[in-house]
C-alpha cells in the first residue's frame, strides 16, 4: 500500500534562502544533498507527495537530476518561484494551482502554496495546507505550513498531518476553556 506524503518549499540551490530562513547549513550543495537524502529516507516509489511549490532555483539540468532521484509520484501545486514548471511535466503526475483532496468521505484537505483564511467547506471539515511562508506564519485551527523549515526538510505523511490537525483543535479548545 502506498503511502501519501506532502511538503514544499525546498528551494534547491537557493542560496540566500540559508540565511534568510536559518537553513542549518552552509552551502546549497549541502543541503540539497540533505533534503534528498531525507526525502528519500521516507518516501517510497510507490508512494504519493503533494508537493506544494517552490522546488528549485537550479537550471533546467541540475533540477532534472534532482527530479530524477526523488522518489515517489509527485503531484505538484505551482508556487510564486515556479515560472519554468512546463519544462518538468514529465516528471510530475499533475500541477495545478489549487486541489481538494478528499482523504476520506467527510474529510478534505484543500491543498494551496499560499495560505487562505477561507477555502471551499472550510467549515465543514475541510482542512488547508500551505507553504510558501517558511514558518513565519502561524497555523490555525484548520491551517498549517507543510513547509520544509517547518518539518526538519522532511516529506510529512498524511497521518502526521492529521494528528498535528487534531492536536491544533484540542489547544484551540484548551484556550477557550482556560
Amino acid at each position: 500500500m502506498s503511502g501519501i506524503f506532502f511538503t514544499s518549499d525546498h528551494h534547491f540551490g537557493h542560496t540566500n534562502i540559508i540565511e534568510s530562513c536559518n537553513r542549518p547549513y552552509k552551502y546549497a550543495c549541502e543541503m540539497d544533498e540533505d533534503m534528498i537524502r531525507k526525502w528519500n529516507n521516507v518516501v517510497s516509489p510507490k508512494d504519493k507527495v503533494y508537493y506544494l511549490g517552490d522546488l528549485s532555483f537550479h537550471g533546467r539540468e541540475k533540477t532534472d537530476q534532482i527530479l530524477r532521484r526523488l522518489k515517489g509520484d509527485i503531484f505538484y501545486i505551482k508556487g510564486n518561484h515556479d515560472k519554468s514548471l512546463n519544462r518538468y511535466e514529465w516528471r510530475f503526475k499533475w500541477i495545478k494551482d489549487l486541489f481538494d483532496l478528499k482523504v476520506d468521505n467527510k474529510t478534505s484537505i484543500t491543498l494551496c502554496h499560499y495560505a487562505m483564511r477561507s477555502w471551499n467547506k472550510s467549515s465543514h471539515g475541510s482542512y488547508h495546507l500551505y507553504g510558501h511562508s517558511h514558518g513565519n506564519l502561524p497555523g490555525t485551527l484548520k491551517s498549517f505550513d507543510i513547509g520544509v523549515d517547518n518539518w526538519n526538510f522532511t516529506p510529512v505523511p498524511l497521518s502526521v498531518v492529521m494528528h498535528t490537525f487534531r492536536l491544533l483543535g484540542e489547544e484551540i479548545e484548551d484556550k477557550d476553556k482556560g
